[in-house]
């Protein structure tokens, strides 16, 4: 399954939330899984974003849906990204088809 990075940021509703309610991260996880999604990795960063989150999921369309459900609840926003595993790149980069050489 294609390989897909969420970037989250709470909303204070969403903070509030977690505090009360820390299990939360994993009842979200088992959600995504049911999804048909697979949750691979997952941090809680410092910064701009307060989680990312590696997910595997059929393809484009199902990850979008996913990450619009997420956020209609109003305690994320999330950015979603393709993640291409650098072999793949590196295997197109060799390949035929060439447009700067």
């Amino acid at each position: 399954m294609p390989t897909y990075i969420l970037l989250s940021t709470l909303t204070p509703e969403g903070s509030k939330t977690l505090h009360q309610h820390p299990n939360r991260l994993e009842e979200v996880n088992k959600e995504i899984t049911e999804f048909g999604c697979k949750v691979t990795g997952q941090f809680a960063t410092l910064g701009m974003y307060d989680f990312i989150s590696i997910i595997e999921a059929p393809d484009n369309e199902t990850v979008a849906h996913l990450s619009v459900d997420l956020s209609s609840r109003g305690t994320v926003h999330i950015t979603t990204l393709p993640a291409i595993p650098t072999t793949q790149l590196h295997e197109k980069l060799m390949g035929p088809k060439q447009m700067g050489r």
